[in-house]
């Protein structure tokens, strides 16, 4: 909420410079985030008037003009503005003046200087040159009645302050100056003074039939035909200056007017083209293939779960957020609908973001607004438009649906002073409540009875009320008093480590934690995650950085790229973040976003050589099997298994998935190489991106005897084709439902140079150490020769396996 102090000290003055006001503000609650001045420090230069304009003689852009600065003599000034006219006033800034600091940060200095050899004694300035605005189009075009030779800083008000809060959500009657001007009268005591509202004179009998259909959608909406509108007026300078300072330009009258309105009382408000209605104005939820374009330009598809504002043939405007196209005011409209409604806040909350936008009104209505106001506001619109715009206005329509209920709060002072931490008696919470202008009753002794007034919705139970107190009081009388409380420690479940038992494995591991943003490249995605749809950022903080991650590895070997830009030897790094991917099933809550999953993971890169240099063995790259090992024994002792994969980022033949107990839980592999290439790498390094929730979890140790008996080993050397992995083998062996089998180990693999006639073409020789064991009877040589039999019979039905002679 960003609002200028004028405005505030118009409906409240307390006798309170700027930064005591903002310190008031922040320590009652309505924190101040910003303190801004409306311009930079500038002096010299005065509202001036051309009085003569011609063509400079030796140029076709430039004019000399004669301008009157209130002196006794007319100032000769050579002016390249493409409406520098006769009659306008203007800034000059006279000799000796100084503009607001450049981009060297010093500020420009007036001298008398010439142009195509015409002398200038100043110089007539832009909105943009004072740093007003970013308007440069040409000078800054001041009020007819602005007094000749008037500081220019005291005629556009240029010594005001900017205050922009930051407004938790229960403050909804916050947003608006005159909001801000009760509190600030509240805290102070200094009177508050409301705004004018005189009721506009009934001109005519004419009334919009109005229907309100969904009682839980609107609980009252009031509105006024206004005919003869002059739609091409100029709105007040006055009116597009605190519209501006308070962050909105300012666009035509009537909508000038709404948005005032918004702004000065806290009610949004919507102008219709009357002449643009069919018939009627209907008050319903949407209905499922409904259409609207709205006024930013944007069509949207409607459903039940929307409200609306219909006539007799289409849908006009989205209740309470934004209105529609069909019916927006122009500068032929002659006949106006001035509306003002209460929408209940659950009916309004989180439409906006459903569509990917947000609106100051939908900020609003979802928060509260004050039911009771609308026809007093109407009458402060039609009044401005009146006043502006010209017009006959008809009678008030209003319909009153249905009401938010109040009801009554009961606050124990005793307990108000336990939860407080300081004494407080019931004539301090009686001043604190008549302060606030909160209607109450003494119930009982020490019992204060509140009604909530209509524009607090906040207040609903005795801890709302207990921190009205408190903030009125001052939180800075709250003694300075230490916590009296049991210190209990949370014990973590022994089936999952924590994060930082993780960070604290990697690093024993050789690799380093880099931490990098969730938003990345598009073509980090495109090319490393093979993701063509990334969820776009509305508002990126820099144009490459303009898609949320899919996958950590992208940003990881920009994290190489970075430390082979510094001539780093080696690179073993990880991160562990959130990915964001995109999933109809994820529903809307406080911890998630509908349609978007956001799961952690740990990923790593390996580049350079596999060991620090030392005498003792000579340098290596680090391979596919260095990082496998690194996997693996971050899972010790549970195993893994790894299977050939394919995947946009990795090398074809050199990577793979990574399994635990059957499930995937990632990849491995070495950099693809036309990606190495593409981004300027010496040499592939190998990365892996894992699941975080798989790298967590751990079994608990289980105790286990020593076995008593001796375990027996057994060789197999079979032949199978160049086609089965090592991970298909062994589920061969450990699905062949042999219990002596404990565990199996590949220990040699063989393939000769050429067929021979027991390994023909595309076979190779598999040679996998049996283990064998019972726990409670020595094997013999047939129970053992029939284990084994077991597993080859397996082997050869599951793998087409023989053995080898």
């Amino acid at each position: 909420m960003q609002f200028p102090e004028s405005w505030l000290r118009a409906f409240c003055n307390p006798a309170l410079n700027t930064q005591e006001l903002a310190e008031l503000l922040t320590m009652s609650g309505l924190e101040v985030e910003e303190l801004r001045p409306v311009a930079p420090p500038f002096h010299g230069i005065v509202v001036a008037e051309i009085v003569e304009a011609v063509q400079h003689p030796d140029a076709d852009r430039l004019r000399v003009c004669k301008v009157n600065a209130g002196g006794p003599e007319l100032l000769q000034i050579v002016c390249g503005a493409p409406n520098a006219r006769v009659g306008i006033r203007v800034p000059l800034a006279t000799v000796g003046a100084e503009l607001p600091p450049g981009e060297d940060g010093k500020p420009f200095r007036i001298k008398v200087g010439k142009l195509r050899g015409v002398e200038s004694f100043g110089m007539l300035c832009s909105a943009r040159e004072l740093k007003l605005s970013e308007d440069h189009g040409g000078l800054l075009e001041l009020a007819a009645d602005a007094p000749l030779g008037q500081n220019i800083r005291e005629h556009l008000n240029l010594d005001d302050t900017l205050f922009t809060l930051k407004l938790t959500p229960n403050l909804a009657h916050a947003l608006s100056v005159y909001g801000i001007a009760r509190e600030v009268s509240a805290l102070t005591g200094a009177p508050l003074q409301a705004p004018s509202i005189t009721p506009a004179a009934v001109a005519h009998a004419d009334k919009l039939p109005v229907r309100v259909e969904a009682a839980d959608l609107c609980g009252r909406f009031s509105g006024r035909i206004v005919r003869g509108v002059n739609t091409k007026a100029q709105t007040p300078a006055w009116m597009v200056d605190r519209l501006a300072r308070c962050g909105q330009r300012s666009v035509s009258p009537l909508v000038d007017i709404s948005n005032y309105v918004m702004f000065e009382l806290g009610r949004p408000s919507h102008i219709f083209d009357l002449d643009k209605i069919h018939n009627e104005l209907v008050v319903r939820w949407g209905r499922k293939g409904e259409q609207l374009k709205l006024l930013n330009g944007t069509t949207i598809e409607l459903d039940e779960t929307v409200g609306v504002i219909a006539d007799s043939q289409q849908v006009e405007s989205l209740a309470g957020i934004m209105g529609g196209d069909a019916t927006a005011v122009s500068d032929d409209t002659t006949n106006v609908y001035v509306e003002a409604a209460f929408w209940w806040p659950k009916a309004v909350m989180g439409r906006s973001r459903r569509f990917n936008f947000s609106t100051d009104a939908g900020h609003r209505f979802e928060r509260g607004v004050d039911p009771s106001g609308t026809t007093d506001h109407i009458e402060r619109i039609t009044q401005l438009i009146l006043e502006i715009c010209g017009g006959q206005a008809g009678p008030m329509d209003d319909h009153v649906v249905a009401l938010p209920e109040r009801k009554p709060v009961a606050l124990r002072v005793d307990r108000a002073a336990k939860v407080i931490g300081m004494p407080v008696t019931q004539a301090d919470c009686e001043t604190v409540f008549t302060r606030l202008g909160l209607e109450f009753s003494v119930t009982a002794p020490g019992v204060l009875t509140v009604v909530p007034p209509t524009f607090r919705f906040d207040l609903q139970i005795e801890e709302d009320l207990i921190e009205e107190v408190v903030r009125v009081l001052g939180y800075n009388r709250l003694p300075a008093t230490p916590p009296l409380a049991p210190v209990v420690g949370k014990v973590p479940s022994e089936t999952r480590r924590s994060v930082h038992a993780l960070r604290h494995a990697m690093a024993a591991r050789d690799y380093f934690e880099t931490i990098n943003f969730s938003f990345v490249e598009a073509r980090w995605e495109r090319e490393l995650a093979g993701n063509e749809q990334p969820i776009q950022l509305l508002n990126p903080i820099a144009a490459p950085l303009a898609v949320m991650r899919s996958s950590l590895m992208g940003s990881l070997i920009q994290v190489l790229r970075n430390n082979l830009a510094r001539k780093a030897p080696r690179v073993r790094v990880f991160e562990i973040g959130r990915v964001f991917l995109r999933d109809p099933s994820v529903e809307e809550s406080d911890t998630t976003i509908a349609g978007v999953r956001q799961p952690l993971r740990l990923a790593g890169l390996a580049w350079g050589p596999a060991d620090q240099q030392q005498w003792a063995e000579r340098d290596r790259a680090v391979d596919f099997f260095d990082v496998k090992g690194d996997l693996e024994a971050l899972f010790a002792p549970r195993q893994l298994q790894f299977e050939v994969a394919d995947h946009a980022a990795l090398h074809p033949g050199r990577s793979a998935r990574v399994l635990l107990e059957g499930t995937e839980i990632g990849v491995v592999g070495e950099l693809h190489p036309k990606w190495r290439q593409s981004y300027e790498l010496p040499t592939a390094p190998v990365l892996f991106e894992l699941s975080l929730d798989a790298v967590l979890a751990r079994h608990v140790p289980q105790g286990k005897g020593v076995a008593r008996l001796q375990a027996v080993h057994r060789d197999l050397a079979v032949i199978v084709g160049d086609q089965v992995t090592h991970a298909a083998l062994m589920n061969a062996i450990h699905s062949s439902g042999e219990t002596l089998v404990r565990s199996a180990r590949l220990f040699d693999v063989f393939k000769p140079a050429q067929p021979t006639a027991e390994l023909k073409a595309g076979e190779r020789s598999l040679a996998v150490r049996l283990e064998l064991l019972d726990d409670n009877n020595t094997l013999t040589d047939e129970r053992i020769e029939q284990a084994v039999n077991r597993v080859v019979s397996r082997l050869a039905e599951q793998l087409g396996a023989r053995l080898r002679g």
